[in-house]
């Protein structure tokens, strides 16, 4: 059996740090990786992992249909989880990653005794933001040090690779050093590291989002950056909501059947992978004022691709005098393109991912925010509506992970 017959047989095993709601673990699941830990500390993002990992425990035990009874809300969590073994759940850990948390997780992924061939993951980008802080602020934020903790995981398991993933405001935090110092720090631990941004949208993602990807390799074992073929991207937004639901402001399918059949966009990129209904289609309500701004941002779109600005809005439907800040507070999602970064503020109001559909009138559901972000319709999130959003925003998108999976298994064949 040659070497590449036998890495298709041996399940690599992986460890996913600040693991979020597990987008990018869900593209190196389906690649054929194992996951042997996530962690998280959120909350309501483990309860996702969680549920996720027990759809793939059920999965490989041909009984799925316990699990669409517990995402039809058909049975209870708690009924639920009694029929998933604890080692499947227990591998999901919600704690916080720091200095005094550290070495009782190493000690819990050692009771897998398996060898961890790969690390991936990325701590909270926040930090990084370009939207979010001031160069000082940046200096500052204990979180720019977290992948410090991500390089003590690489220094006690010694992973044949890493993956470390990121917003691209990491290149250039304070002035750069930031990100000179990480890569320096890495190569200490005996790691050759290669960076590039990728944009989601060539993988298949109705979405343009970019995100620094860091891949390091062991030294004796050098591959670089690998190389993708990028997809020409020929579909559209609403190829990805076509056969949702219509929803009014407020109005929540929980379950829901399919409107249309699928399309080659859902069909080609597996969004919708097996159930004939549909979860978590759920929007936000709207005030009056609101519903009227929405309408107007949707035709000025859809008529020109122009932007609603603050200052054009008429005097009655305006709640402050700065005319200066936030102008583009409401932003229609392109229908006819790809939708601009879905972002973990969606969970705060839906005034930057308004639905472009002029009779629907609302900001997007929770399903179509996952949906831009490529989870599979199957895909359960835990917690609020809020909860949801905020998850989704933070997730790598899995079609973009499962690309990445798929060269880096290709790689580790010669490991």
């Amino acid at each position: 059996m040659n070497t590449f017959l036998r890495m298709e047989n041996k399940k690599l095993n992986f460890i996913d740090l600040f693991a979020g709601a597990s987008g990018m673990s869900e593209g190196f699941i389906k690649a054929g990786f194992n996951p042997v830990s996530h962690i998280e500390m959120n909350p309501e993002a483990c309860l996702t992992i969680k549920t996720r990992a027990a759809y793939h425990y059920l999965k490989s035990k041909n009984n799925l249909d316990l699990y669409y009874k517990y995402i039809k809300n058909e049975i209870t969590q708690e009924t639920f989880y009694k029929e998933i073994p604890n080692e499947v759940l227990d591998s999901v850990i919600n704690i916080e990653i720091n200095d005094e948390t550290i070495a009782g997780l190493f000690d819990k992924i050692k009771q897998s005794k398996k060898q961890i061939d790969l690390i991936i993951g990325g701590p909270p980008c926040q930090a990084y933001s370009l939207l979010r802080r001031h160069q000082e602020d940046i200096e500052k934020d204990p979180r720019n040090k977290l992948y410090i903790q991500y390089g003590r995981f690489l220094k006690e398991f010694k992973p044949k690779a890493f993956v470390f993933e990121n917003v691209p405001g990491l290149l250039t935090a304070n002035k750069g050093e930031h990100f000179k110092n990480l890569k320096a720090y890495f190569r200490r631990l005996g790691y050759e590291v290669h960076h590039d941004t990728l944009i989601a949208s060539d993988f298949g993602v109705l979405q343009a989002r970019k995100r620094i990807i860091i891949v390091g390799w062991k030294k004796e074992k050098d591959f670089g950056f690998p190389e993708f073929e990028k997809i020409i991207q020929t579909y559209k937004v609403n190829d990805a909501f076509q056969d949702l639901p219509k929803l009014k402001p407020g109005q929540s399918f929980i379950t829901a059947k399919y409107t249309e059949s699928k399309n080659e966009y859902l069909e080609k990129f597996e969004l919708r992978n097996g159930v004939d209904f549909v979860t978590q289609h759920i929007s936000r309500p709207h005030n009056t004022r609101d519903l009227a701004i929405y309408k107007t941002a949707i035709q000025k779109w859809n008529k020109g691709k122009e932007r609603l600005k603050y200052p054009d809005l008429p005097e009655e439907l305006k709640t402050h005098k700065n005319e200066s800040s936030f102008t583009d507070r409401y932003k229609v999602v392109d229908g006819l393109g790809v939708s601009h970064t879905v972002v973990a503020h969606i969970a705060k109001d839906g005034h930057y991912y308004i639905h472009p559909d002029v009779k629907q009138c609302r900001s997007i559901s929770v399903r179509e925010a996952a949906r831009l972000q490529s989870f599979p319709d199957d895909f359960y999130f835990e917690g609020s509506r809020s909860a949801a959003f905020k998850q989704i925003g933070n997730a790598v998108p899995p079609l973009m992970a499962n690309a990445i999976a798929k060269k880096i298994k290709e790689l580790l064949q010669w490991i």
